[in-house]
């Protein structure tokens, strides 16, 4: 294996990897598998943070989340923790995660040397989704080498629940990254109307109002049960600056796999 070369800061910033990866409904052994490749692609890629999507593990809304989700820390949360301290970066990644009989959407921000140091329930998920996951009730920032990051998942950034980052934001957070699964219907033309507008929205009003730079890493694939079977995630990743403008947008598309690096500007 080829050594990991030690992340650098910058007086930009920090060094984002975003990993579009695929993920396969309930195929939990391969989604880690490519989960920890991601982690280990950005450290070669002198990245200190990386970015993974929401759910990796089962896919988002998999009808078969209740029999294999696991608890946070537990068996999933500790493959990337490994993963992590052996690359030498910091991770965000979402897992779906089991407490008792209730099932979470949940965010993992694990440090460069496997520390869990948050865990994150999303708070603002579509209602035909609270069948399956229960809501969290709290939001976190963490003072970590890097800088004060916090951590949401997709939809609570949705511009009806800009509330979520503009608290982190008073909070400390100098840098929001959002684990994601961003999907359209079948037959969708990206080339009709660009996917993303809504994010690029969202985004760009959080960023300007508060400074506050914002990733959001989508993954690709298909989407198997809810009311959403049968569509397909599409990645189309979103990193804005600080001034709300979109500094990089990753390719859209069910098989656009990708990982992508950006220097960001951290808030002041």
């Amino acid at each position: 294996m080829e050594p990991f070369p030690s992340p650098t800061l910058t007086s930009r910033g920090i060094r984002v990897g975003m990993a579009q990866m695929l993920v396969v409904p309930g195929a939990v052994d391969d989604n880690l598998g490519r989960a920890v490749s991601a982690i280990e692609a950005a450290a070669r890629e002198r990245c200190d943070v990386v970015v993974l999507p929401e759910c990796l593990d089962l896919g988002w809304t998999f009808p078969g989340t209740r029999d294999l989700a696991q608890p946070v820390p537990g068996p999933t949360s500790d493959r990337l923790r490994a993963a992590a301290a052996s690359a030498g970066i910091t991770v965000v990644a979402g897992l779906t995660e089991r407490e008792g009989d209730r099932i979470f959407n949940s965010a993992v921000l694990i440090g460069a040397d496997g520390t869990l140091l948050a865990r994150h329930r999303k708070i603002n998920e579509l209602d035909f989704a609270r069948e399956l996951y229960s809501a969290g009730t709290s939001l976190q920032v963490v003072a970590t080498p890097l800088g004060v990051i916090g951590v949401t998942i997709c939809a609570d950034n949705a511009y009806p629940s800009l509330a979520l980052g503009q608290a982190l934001a008073a909070m400390g957070a100098q840098i929001l990254l959002s684990p994601c699964a961003w999907a359209v219907p079948p037959g969708f033309d990206n080339a009709v109307r660009a996917y993303g507008d809504e994010w690029v929205t969202a985004y760009g009003a959080l960023a300007r109002e508060t400074g506050m730079p914002v990733v959001g890493v989508s993954n690709v694939g298909p989407v198997v049960g809810g009311e959403w079977d049968g569509w397909a995630c599409i990645g189309a990743s979103l990193a804005v600056g600080s001034d709300g403008e979109v500094i990089l947008q990753a390719p859209f598309g069910a098989a656009a796999e990708a990982l992508l690096t950006i220097e960001i500007s951290l808030r002041g």
